[in-house]
Protein backbone atom coordinates (compact mmCIF):
# COMPACT_ATOMS: atom_id res chain seq x y z
CA UNK A 1 0.00 0.00 0.00
CA UNK A 2 2.85 2.40 0.83
CA UNK A 3 4.46 1.68 -2.53
CA UNK A 4 1.22 2.53 -4.35
CA UNK A 5 0.76 5.67 -2.28
CA UNK A 6 4.30 6.94 -2.79
CA UNK A 7 4.05 6.49 -6.56
CA UNK A 8 0.82 8.51 -6.77
CA UNK A 9 1.67 11.21 -4.22
CA UNK A 10 3.82 13.53 -6.43
CA UNK A 11 1.40 13.62 -9.37
CA UNK A 12 -0.35 16.99 -9.77
CA UNK A 13 1.11 18.46 -6.59
CA UNK A 14 1.66 22.22 -6.60
CA UNK A 15 5.13 22.95 -5.16
CA UNK A 16 4.08 26.37 -3.86
CA UNK A 17 0.95 25.41 -1.93
CA UNK A 18 1.61 21.73 -1.34
CA UNK A 19 -1.94 21.07 -2.55
CA UNK A 20 -3.14 19.16 -5.57
CA UNK A 21 -4.43 20.38 -8.91
CA UNK A 22 -5.80 17.33 -10.66
CA UNK A 23 -8.81 18.30 -12.74
CA UNK A 24 -10.86 16.28 -15.19
CA UNK A 25 -9.00 15.50 -18.41
CA UNK A 26 -6.03 17.79 -17.70
CA UNK A 27 -2.38 16.70 -17.79
CA UNK A 28 -2.09 15.95 -14.07
CA UNK A 29 -5.26 13.88 -14.02
CA UNK A 30 -4.05 12.01 -17.10
CA UNK A 31 -0.88 11.10 -15.20
CA UNK A 32 -3.02 9.76 -12.36
CA UNK A 33 -5.06 7.68 -14.78
CA UNK A 34 -1.86 6.27 -16.28
CA UNK A 35 -0.66 5.41 -12.76
CA UNK A 36 -3.92 3.53 -12.14
CA UNK A 37 -3.76 1.62 -15.40
CA UNK A 38 -0.21 0.55 -14.63
CA UNK A 39 -0.97 -0.46 -11.04
CA UNK A 40 -4.03 -2.43 -12.15
CA UNK A 41 -2.12 -4.24 -14.90
CA UNK A 42 0.62 -5.12 -12.36
CA UNK A 43 -2.12 -6.96 -10.46
CA UNK A 44 -3.41 -8.81 -13.50
CA UNK A 45 -6.55 -6.66 -13.72
CA UNK A 46 -8.07 -5.83 -17.10
CA UNK A 47 -8.67 -2.09 -17.48
CA UNK A 48 -11.37 -0.57 -19.67
CA UNK A 49 -12.65 2.98 -20.02
CA UNK A 50 -16.35 3.60 -20.52
CA UNK A 51 -17.85 6.33 -22.69
CA UNK A 52 -18.05 8.72 -19.73
CA UNK A 53 -14.35 8.59 -18.88
CA UNK A 54 -14.70 6.23 -15.91
CA UNK A 55 -12.06 3.51 -15.54
CA UNK A 56 -12.89 -0.10 -14.60
CA UNK A 57 -10.23 -2.62 -13.60
CA UNK A 58 -11.71 -6.13 -13.63
CA UNK A 59 -10.45 -9.11 -11.67
CA UNK A 60 -11.47 -11.85 -14.08
CA UNK A 61 -14.21 -11.45 -16.65
CA UNK A 62 -16.65 -8.51 -16.49
CA UNK A 63 -20.18 -9.60 -15.67
CA UNK A 64 -23.42 -8.91 -13.91
CA UNK A 65 -24.07 -8.69 -10.16
CA UNK A 66 -20.52 -7.37 -9.81
CA UNK A 67 -18.95 -6.19 -6.58
CA UNK A 68 -17.36 -2.80 -7.32
CA UNK A 69 -15.16 -0.61 -5.16
CA UNK A 70 -13.06 2.49 -5.84
CA UNK A 71 -13.32 6.26 -5.77
CA UNK A 72 -11.78 9.15 -7.77
CA UNK A 73 -8.37 10.68 -8.50
CA UNK A 74 -9.23 14.31 -9.34
CA UNK A 75 -9.07 17.11 -6.77
CA UNK A 76 -10.44 20.52 -5.89
CA UNK A 77 -7.98 23.40 -6.51
CA UNK A 78 -5.20 22.96 -3.94
CA UNK A 79 -6.94 19.92 -2.52
CA UNK A 80 -5.54 17.35 -0.15
CA UNK A 81 -3.81 14.08 -0.93
CA UNK A 82 -6.40 11.75 0.59
CA UNK A 83 -9.77 12.87 -0.80
CA UNK A 84 -10.45 10.26 -3.49
CA UNK A 85 -7.00 8.70 -3.96
CA UNK A 86 -7.12 6.95 -0.57
CA UNK A 87 -10.14 4.97 -1.78
CA UNK A 88 -8.40 3.97 -5.02
CA UNK A 89 -5.11 3.00 -3.35
CA UNK A 90 -7.00 1.07 -0.65
CA UNK A 91 -8.98 -0.81 -3.29
CA UNK A 92 -5.82 -1.93 -5.07
CA UNK A 93 -4.22 -2.83 -1.73
CA UNK A 94 -7.33 -4.85 -0.88
CA UNK A 95 -6.84 -6.85 -4.08
CA UNK A 96 -3.32 -7.66 -2.88
CA UNK A 97 -4.63 -8.72 0.53
CA UNK A 98 -7.32 -10.95 -0.98
CA UNK A 99 -4.84 -12.59 -3.32
CA UNK A 100 -2.43 -13.21 -0.43
CA UNK A 101 -5.28 -14.98 1.40
CA UNK A 102 -6.03 -17.15 -1.62
CA UNK A 103 -9.44 -15.59 -2.23
CA UNK A 104 -10.99 -16.30 -5.63
CA UNK A 105 -14.03 -14.11 -6.28
CA UNK A 106 -17.18 -16.02 -7.17
CA UNK A 107 -18.81 -12.82 -8.33
CA UNK A 108 -17.41 -10.42 -10.94
CA UNK A 109 -15.24 -7.81 -9.21
CA UNK A 110 -13.92 -4.43 -10.32
CA UNK A 111 -12.04 -1.41 -9.01
CA UNK A 112 -13.49 1.80 -10.48
CA UNK A 113 -12.12 5.32 -10.87
CA UNK A 114 -14.85 7.87 -11.56
CA UNK A 115 -14.15 10.96 -13.66
CA UNK A 116 -14.39 14.59 -12.47
CA UNK A 117 -15.90 13.77 -9.08
CA UNK A 118 -15.06 17.15 -7.61
CA UNK A 119 -16.50 19.12 -10.53
CA UNK A 120 -13.58 21.53 -10.26
CA UNK A 121 -13.12 21.92 -14.00
CA UNK A 122 -16.63 21.75 -15.44
CA UNK A 123 -18.70 22.81 -12.43
CA UNK A 124 -20.77 19.67 -11.82
CA UNK A 125 -19.67 17.27 -9.12
CA UNK A 126 -19.65 13.51 -9.75
CA UNK A 127 -19.76 14.17 -13.48
CA UNK A 128 -18.66 10.70 -14.54
CA UNK A 129 -21.06 8.81 -12.28
CA UNK A 130 -23.94 11.20 -13.03
CA UNK A 131 -23.52 10.61 -16.76
CA UNK A 132 -23.23 6.86 -16.25
CA UNK A 133 -26.43 6.81 -14.19
CA UNK A 134 -28.37 9.11 -16.50
CA UNK A 135 -28.54 11.84 -13.85
CA UNK A 136 -27.17 14.46 -16.28
CA UNK A 137 -28.29 15.23 -19.82
CA UNK A 138 -25.51 14.37 -22.28
CA UNK A 139 -26.10 17.38 -24.55
CA UNK A 140 -25.99 19.71 -21.55
CA UNK A 141 -22.79 18.04 -20.34
CA UNK A 142 -21.03 18.36 -23.69
CA UNK A 143 -21.65 22.12 -23.62
CA UNK A 144 -20.20 22.63 -20.13
CA UNK A 145 -17.13 24.89 -20.24
CA UNK A 146 -14.20 25.40 -17.91
CA UNK A 147 -12.79 28.77 -16.84
CA UNK A 148 -10.80 29.04 -20.08
CA UNK A 149 -13.86 28.42 -22.22
CA UNK A 150 -12.88 24.85 -23.14
CA UNK A 151 -16.01 22.70 -23.41
CA UNK A 152 -16.28 19.16 -22.13
CA UNK A 153 -16.82 18.10 -25.72
CA UNK A 154 -13.47 19.56 -26.74
CA UNK A 155 -11.68 18.25 -23.65
CA UNK A 156 -12.87 14.73 -24.42
CA UNK A 157 -11.80 15.04 -28.05
CA UNK A 158 -8.38 16.36 -27.03
CA UNK A 159 -8.01 13.37 -24.69
CA UNK A 160 -8.79 10.97 -27.54
CA UNK A 161 -12.29 10.12 -26.29
CA UNK A 162 -15.56 10.27 -28.22
CA UNK A 163 -17.84 13.06 -26.93
CA UNK A 164 -20.81 11.38 -28.60
CA UNK A 165 -20.38 8.36 -26.33
CA UNK A 166 -21.21 10.09 -23.03
CA UNK A 167 -24.53 9.56 -21.28
CA UNK A 168 -26.65 6.91 -19.62
CA UNK A 169 -25.00 3.48 -19.80
CA UNK A 170 -27.76 0.97 -19.03
CA UNK A 171 -25.64 -2.11 -19.62
CA UNK A 172 -22.77 -1.05 -17.38
CA UNK A 173 -25.05 0.27 -14.65
CA UNK A 174 -26.93 -3.06 -14.54
CA UNK A 175 -23.64 -4.90 -14.05
CA UNK A 176 -23.10 -3.34 -10.63
CA UNK A 177 -24.50 -5.61 -7.95
CA UNK A 178 -23.18 -3.39 -5.16
CA UNK A 179 -20.69 -0.57 -4.70
CA UNK A 180 -18.54 0.14 -1.63
CA UNK A 181 -16.48 3.32 -1.60
CA UNK A 182 -13.75 3.95 0.96
CA UNK A 183 -13.04 7.62 1.67
CA UNK A 184 -11.19 9.71 4.20
CA UNK A 185 -13.77 11.24 6.53
CA UNK A 186 -14.36 14.91 5.81
CA UNK A 187 -15.16 15.90 9.36
CA UNK A 188 -14.43 14.89 12.96
CA UNK A 189 -17.09 12.26 13.59
CA UNK A 190 -14.67 9.35 13.97
CA UNK A 191 -12.23 11.44 16.02
CA UNK A 192 -14.97 12.21 18.53
CA UNK A 193 -15.96 8.52 18.57
CA UNK A 194 -12.32 7.39 18.89
CA UNK A 195 -12.68 4.98 15.97
CA UNK A 196 -10.27 4.52 13.03
CA UNK A 197 -12.97 3.28 10.62
CA UNK A 198 -16.71 3.85 10.27
CA UNK A 199 -19.56 3.11 7.88
CA UNK A 200 -21.50 5.83 6.08
CA UNK A 201 -25.27 5.84 6.45
CA UNK A 202 -26.38 8.77 4.28
CA UNK A 203 -25.36 11.94 2.44
CA UNK A 204 -26.99 15.32 2.95
CA UNK A 205 -28.91 17.03 0.18
CA UNK A 206 -26.65 19.49 -1.62
CA UNK A 207 -26.35 21.69 -4.69
CA UNK A 208 -24.57 24.57 -6.43
CA UNK A 209 -26.08 27.86 -7.48
CA UNK A 210 -24.52 30.67 -9.55
CA UNK A 211 -25.41 34.21 -8.52
CA UNK A 212 -24.88 36.97 -11.12
CA UNK A 213 -24.84 40.50 -9.69
CA UNK A 214 -24.97 43.04 -12.53
CA UNK A 215 -24.29 46.71 -11.76
CA UNK A 216 -22.51 49.54 -13.54
CA UNK A 217 -18.76 49.94 -14.05
CA UNK A 218 -17.43 53.32 -12.99
CA UNK A 219 -14.44 55.18 -11.55
CA UNK A 220 -13.49 54.30 -7.96
CA UNK A 221 -12.29 57.82 -7.20
CA UNK A 222 -14.73 60.14 -8.93
CA UNK A 223 -18.10 58.39 -8.58
CA UNK A 224 -20.10 59.53 -5.58
CA UNK A 225 -21.37 56.77 -3.32
CA UNK A 226 -24.94 57.88 -3.96
CA UNK A 227 -24.45 57.50 -7.72
CA UNK A 228 -23.03 53.99 -7.67
CA UNK A 229 -24.60 50.71 -8.76
CA UNK A 230 -21.96 48.55 -7.11
CA UNK A 231 -22.59 44.78 -7.39
CA UNK A 232 -19.88 44.09 -4.83
CA UNK A 233 -22.14 45.44 -2.09
CA UNK A 234 -24.99 43.13 -3.06
CA UNK A 235 -22.61 40.21 -3.33
CA UNK A 236 -21.10 40.85 0.11
CA UNK A 237 -24.50 41.13 1.74
CA UNK A 238 -25.58 37.88 0.06
CA UNK A 239 -22.58 35.99 1.44
CA UNK A 240 -23.44 37.15 4.96
CA UNK A 241 -27.11 36.35 4.42
CA UNK A 242 -26.34 32.81 3.26
CA UNK A 243 -24.24 32.22 6.36
CA UNK A 244 -26.99 33.57 8.61
CA UNK A 245 -29.77 31.54 6.96
CA UNK A 246 -27.68 28.36 7.16
CA UNK A 247 -26.82 28.90 10.82
CA UNK A 248 -30.49 29.46 11.70
CA UNK A 249 -31.52 26.27 9.88
CA UNK A 250 -28.69 24.08 11.18
CA UNK A 251 -27.23 23.62 7.69
CA UNK A 252 -24.13 24.84 5.83
CA UNK A 253 -23.69 27.34 3.00
CA UNK A 254 -20.45 28.46 1.40
CA UNK A 255 -19.36 30.92 -1.28
CA UNK A 256 -15.92 29.70 -2.30
CA UNK A 257 -15.55 31.01 -5.84
CA UNK A 258 -15.96 34.57 -7.15
CA UNK A 259 -15.30 36.22 -10.51
CA UNK A 260 -15.24 40.01 -10.85
CA UNK A 261 -15.53 42.03 -14.07
CA UNK A 262 -13.50 44.06 -15.02
CA UNK A 263 -11.43 43.07 -11.96
CA UNK A 264 -9.63 46.39 -11.53
CA UNK A 265 -8.44 47.84 -8.23
CA UNK A 266 -9.57 51.37 -9.10
CA UNK A 267 -12.82 50.45 -10.82
CA UNK A 268 -16.33 49.75 -9.58
CA UNK A 269 -17.24 46.32 -11.02
CA UNK A 270 -19.91 45.89 -13.67
CA UNK A 271 -20.47 42.25 -12.74
CA UNK A 272 -19.76 39.97 -9.80
CA UNK A 273 -20.40 36.28 -10.33
CA UNK A 274 -20.34 33.95 -7.32
CA UNK A 275 -21.08 30.31 -6.65
CA UNK A 276 -23.03 29.13 -3.61
CA UNK A 277 -22.56 25.59 -2.29
CA UNK A 278 -25.39 24.73 0.11
CA UNK A 279 -26.11 21.50 2.01
CA UNK A 280 -28.75 20.28 4.44
CA UNK A 281 -30.00 17.04 5.99
CA UNK A 282 -33.02 17.04 3.67
CA UNK A 283 -34.17 18.67 0.43
CA UNK A 284 -36.97 20.87 1.89
CA UNK A 285 -34.58 22.46 4.39
CA UNK A 286 -32.02 23.02 1.67
CA UNK A 287 -34.64 24.64 -0.57
CA UNK A 288 -35.72 26.96 2.26
CA UNK A 289 -32.16 28.15 2.93
CA UNK A 290 -31.43 28.81 -0.74
CA UNK A 291 -34.78 30.56 -1.28
CA UNK A 292 -34.18 32.80 1.74
CA UNK A 293 -30.70 33.64 0.42
CA UNK A 294 -32.15 34.49 -3.00
CA UNK A 295 -34.76 36.78 -1.43
CA UNK A 296 -32.07 38.57 0.55
CA UNK A 297 -29.99 39.01 -2.62
CA UNK A 298 -32.90 40.48 -4.60
CA UNK A 299 -33.92 42.77 -1.76
CA UNK A 300 -30.42 44.15 -1.35
CA UNK A 301 -29.99 44.36 -5.14
CA UNK A 302 -33.08 46.55 -5.31
CA UNK A 303 -31.52 48.98 -2.85
CA UNK A 304 -28.14 48.95 -4.63
CA UNK A 305 -29.50 49.28 -8.17
CA UNK A 306 -28.09 45.85 -8.99
CA UNK A 307 -29.80 43.12 -11.02
CA UNK A 308 -29.59 39.63 -9.50
CA UNK A 309 -29.92 36.41 -11.48
CA UNK A 310 -29.71 32.98 -9.85
CA UNK A 311 -29.05 29.77 -11.78
CA UNK A 312 -28.98 26.32 -10.23
CA UNK A 313 -26.10 24.35 -11.74
CA UNK A 314 -26.48 21.05 -9.90
CA UNK A 315 -28.51 19.39 -7.19
CA UNK A 316 -28.60 16.08 -5.34
CA UNK A 317 -31.30 15.00 -2.86
CA UNK A 318 -30.51 13.54 0.51
CA UNK A 319 -29.36 9.97 -0.07
CA UNK A 320 -29.59 7.03 2.29
CA UNK A 321 -27.21 4.21 1.52
CA UNK A 322 -28.58 0.69 1.25
CA UNK A 323 -29.75 -0.18 4.77
CA UNK A 324 -29.04 -3.92 4.49
CA UNK A 325 -25.57 -3.31 3.07
CA UNK A 326 -24.77 -0.69 5.72
CA UNK A 327 -25.83 -3.09 8.49
CA UNK A 328 -23.84 -5.93 6.91
CA UNK A 329 -20.66 -3.84 6.73
CA UNK A 330 -20.98 -2.55 10.28
CA UNK A 331 -21.50 -6.07 11.62
CA UNK A 332 -18.60 -7.50 9.59
CA UNK A 333 -16.31 -4.86 11.06
CA UNK A 334 -17.31 -5.57 14.64
CA UNK A 335 -19.93 -2.91 15.18
CA UNK A 336 -17.98 0.14 14.01
CA UNK A 337 -19.74 3.54 14.13
CA UNK A 338 -22.36 4.33 11.51
CA UNK A 339 -22.59 8.02 10.65
CA UNK A 340 -23.91 10.39 7.93
CA UNK A 341 -21.86 12.85 5.89
CA UNK A 342 -22.38 16.33 4.52
CA UNK A 343 -20.12 15.53 1.55
CA UNK A 344 -21.29 14.20 -1.80
CA UNK A 345 -19.75 11.10 -3.37
CA UNK A 346 -20.06 8.85 -6.41
CA UNK A 347 -21.53 6.24 -4.06
CA UNK A 348 -24.45 8.59 -3.44
CA UNK A 349 -25.07 9.10 -7.15
CA UNK A 350 -25.10 5.36 -7.76
CA UNK A 351 -27.43 4.90 -4.79
CA UNK A 352 -29.96 7.32 -6.30
CA UNK A 353 -29.83 5.20 -9.47
CA UNK A 354 -30.86 2.10 -7.54
CA UNK A 355 -27.44 0.54 -6.96
CA UNK A 356 -26.99 -0.95 -3.45
CA UNK A 357 -24.18 1.31 -2.19
CA UNK A 358 -22.37 2.02 1.06
CA UNK A 359 -19.24 3.79 2.25
CA UNK A 360 -16.35 3.21 4.61
CA UNK A 361 -14.77 6.24 6.27
CA UNK A 362 -11.20 6.46 7.55
CA UNK A 363 -10.56 8.73 10.53
CA UNK A 364 -9.34 12.26 9.79
CA UNK A 365 -7.48 13.50 12.89
CA UNK A 366 -8.16 17.19 12.25
CA UNK A 367 -11.38 17.01 10.22
CA UNK A 368 -9.76 19.28 7.61
CA UNK A 369 -10.45 18.39 3.97
CA UNK A 370 -10.29 20.09 0.55
CA UNK A 371 -7.04 21.62 1.76
CA UNK A 372 -3.31 20.80 1.65
CA UNK A 373 -3.61 20.22 5.41
CA UNK A 374 -5.88 17.20 4.86
CA UNK A 375 -4.33 14.18 6.59
CA UNK A 376 -4.90 10.69 7.89
CA UNK A 377 -2.57 8.68 10.10
CA UNK A 378 -0.96 5.84 8.17
CA UNK A 379 -2.05 3.26 10.75
CA UNK A 380 -5.67 4.33 10.16
CA UNK A 381 -5.17 4.12 6.38
CA UNK A 382 -3.93 0.56 6.79
CA UNK A 383 -6.88 -0.23 9.05
CA UNK A 384 -9.18 1.13 6.33
CA UNK A 385 -7.62 -1.05 3.64
CA UNK A 386 -7.88 -4.09 5.92
CA UNK A 387 -11.54 -3.27 6.63
CA UNK A 388 -12.25 -2.89 2.91
CA UNK A 389 -10.57 -6.23 2.17
CA UNK A 390 -12.66 -7.93 4.86
CA UNK A 391 -15.84 -6.47 3.40
CA UNK A 392 -14.93 -7.39 -0.18
CA UNK A 393 -13.97 -10.94 0.81
CA UNK A 394 -17.44 -11.39 2.26
CA UNK A 395 -19.21 -9.81 -0.71
CA UNK A 396 -17.41 -11.72 -3.48
CA UNK A 397 -17.82 -15.12 -1.82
Amino acid sequence: MRELWDALLPLGRDPASGGYRRHGWDAAEAECRAWFRSAARDRGLTVEEDGNGNLWAWWGEPGGDAVVTGSHLDSVPDGGAYDGPLGVVSALAAVDLLRARGVRPRRPFAVAVFAEEEGSRFGIACLGSRLLAGRLDADHARALADRDGVTLERALSDAGADPAAIGLDHERLRRIGCFVELHVEQGRGLVDLDAPVGVGSASWAHGRWRFDFAGEANHAGTTRLADRRDPMLTFANTVLSARKKARQAGTVATVGRVEVTPDGTNAIPSLVRAWLDARAPDAPTLAEVVAATERAAHERGGRDGVDVTVTQESGTPETSFDAALVHRLAELLGGVPVLPTGAGHDAGVLATAGVPAAMLFVRNPTGVSHSPAEHADWSDCEAGAEALARVLEDLVA
